[in-house]
């Protein structure tokens, strides 16, 4: 069968996608968890990441998806740093096992056919895949061949991001993992397209449910042919009497993709995710289902703030610790704890600069080494670049909410500059409305900063945007200050 390879990938967005996929995953389950187990909902319904449901968890609090699948990602890590694996060895199952027996012991929540396998493995007291497998196929076999629950898929995605250099061996592990829990050749189908269409997505910034057809059996790749157009030709809700089947789970996680971007004409991560919980029933795995597909595409730049800032759950205590899995889980080599996302400091040289935004009082510009000084009435920091884990110092830190933005400087190195730098400027009027003075910097304040401070003024203090953006830079250095041309365009057509 011919595999996806991608020689000529865009490197340079390879990592901002690979970490779309898990942020996606988590939003879509933090997202649905309030409204999991009820009906489905009109599309004027507002959505909002509230947290609650039957299992009461916090606001941004992510499920059993998001847990069972960064268990998935972590056995990878271990596989990476052990040796330099590919095919069978590119995971360490036992390493799954022991991650999710760890997770079992402290969730609110597990599938009712998970718990049942995995507690029986810990009862057995021998945690490898073999006596797994045995145990999953016995179950498999009890309930009459029908373990194709949704909860293989929704886990699914971490295995993806393990094959993006080369999908040689993808998809026997897609359904050797999918198997641990869920026997059913469905579940393991299903895990297989998503998987190649994660890999497809992070490589090219494009979605294609089909494109991982060819590995399946023939017999059914007729039936898979089907059950996507169903999806394409149907709402998410069509779907949501028995969504808890990995079948139809499948087909309403596409169907709010597909459905987004036809009539959007673009991807569009918030409406694609809002619609996949609009269907209702099982509206966090659906929605992280759809999450890690439509993710792996946008980018973790496009997930709104308002969502990221808030993510938590089972190991994971902020975004930055999901970026930092996903990119370990592509490569392991590249992200030590040296560097970003891990880095407690980002080498910044000492500009000093720091201004004033001219339009409102309560809003700093400036460099990235003020950090190190912030003025005393700062209370919120808004980073256009990377930061480090303690570039504020002590005894401030845990004072001051911070905001970081993927964004980059270079002409087109962005997977969508315009809604990085839309939400960066809401996110400063968000913050001026709770009381806060904000802090707003890239590293040396010469071009993102200023990009961002013009778009809040046009879009929140009702000025033109191209005459704040020349008013905003000449409170800022000018020697060697660049005009990124790709900001500039964007200013001169920005919606406000």
């Amino acid at each position: 069968m011919a595999q996806l390879t991608h020689p000529g990938r865009e490197r340079r967005h390879m990592g901002v996608r690979a970490a779309g996929c898990l942020i996606g995953l988590a939003c879509g389950d933090a997202l649905g968890a309030h409204y999991e187990f009820g009906p489905s909902l009109s599309s004027d319904t507002a959505v909002a990441m509230l947290g609650g449901g039957p299992f009461n968890f916090e606001p941004g609090e992510f499920t059993d998806d998001t847990a069972m699948a960064l268990g998935i990602a972590r056995a990878i890590v271990v596989a990476h740093r052990r040796s330099d694996p590919t095919g069978a060895d590119a995971i360490d199952i036992a390493a799954i096992l022991g991650e999710w027996l760890a997770w079992l012991g402290v969730t609110k929540d597990v599938g009712v056919q998970t718990g049942a396998i995995l507690r029986a493995l810990e009862r057995a007291e021998r945690i490898d895949e073999a006596s797994c497998r045995i145990l999953s196929e016995r179950h498999h076999e009890r309930s009459g061949k029908r373990s194709g629950g949704n909860g293989a898929l929704m886990r699914t995605a971490p295995v993806a991001l393990a094959y993006l250099h080369d999908t040689t061996g993808l998809a026997a592990m897609a359904r050797r993992v999918a198997q641990l829990t869920h026997w059913e050749d469905a579940a393991g189908d299903a895990c297989v397209l998503w998987c190649f269409a994660i890999v497809h997505a992070v490589n090219t910034g494009k979605l294609d449910i089909r494109i991982g057809l060819d590995e399946l059996p023939a017999d059914r790749q007729p039936y898979w042919l089907e059950r996507i157009a169903e999806a394409e030709s149907a709402h998410p809700a069509h779907f949501s009497s028995d969504n808890g089947w990995v079948v139809s789970a499948f087909r309403a996680a596409w169907s709010a993709i597909y459905h987004s971007i036809s009539e959007l004409k673009k991807i569009d991560v918030v409406d694609a995710l809002e619609r996949a919980v609009r269907g209702g029933n099982d509206t966090d795995t659906v929605a992280a289902i759809a999450g890690s597909l439509i993710g792996a595409a946008a980018g973790a730049a496009v997930f709104p703030a308002r969502w990221r800032t808030i993510l938590h759950g089972w190991s994971i205590s902020s975004e930055r610790d999901l970026i930092a899995l996903a990119l370990d889980t592509v490569e392991p080599t590249a992200f030590g704890d040296d560097r970003w996302p891990r880095a407690t400091h980002v080498k910044a040289k000492p500009l000093g600069t720091l201004a004033r935004h001219p339009h409102d009082a309560g809003v700093w510009l400036g460099s990235l080494d003020v950090l190190d000084r912030l003025p005393a009435d700062v209370t919120a920091v808004v980073s256009m670049c990377r930061t480090g884990t303690q570039q504020i110092p002590s005894p401030r830190r845990d004072d001051i909410q911070v905001v970081d933005f993927w964004l980059v400087d270079d002409v087109d190195a962005n997977v969508d500059t315009a809604a990085v730098v839309i939400d960066a400027a809401d996110t400063v009027a968000a913050l001026r409305e709770a009381g806060h003075v904000v802090f707003l910097h890239c590293v040396a304040a010469h071009s993102r900063t200023p990009t961002v401070a013009a778009a809040y003024s046009a879009r929140h203090l009702g000025r033109d945007c191209m005459t704040a953006h020349e008013e905003i830079r000449t409170v800022l250095p000018q020697e060697s200050a660049w005009r990124n041309p790709e900001f500039i365009a964007l200013l001169e057509k920005l919606p406000t």
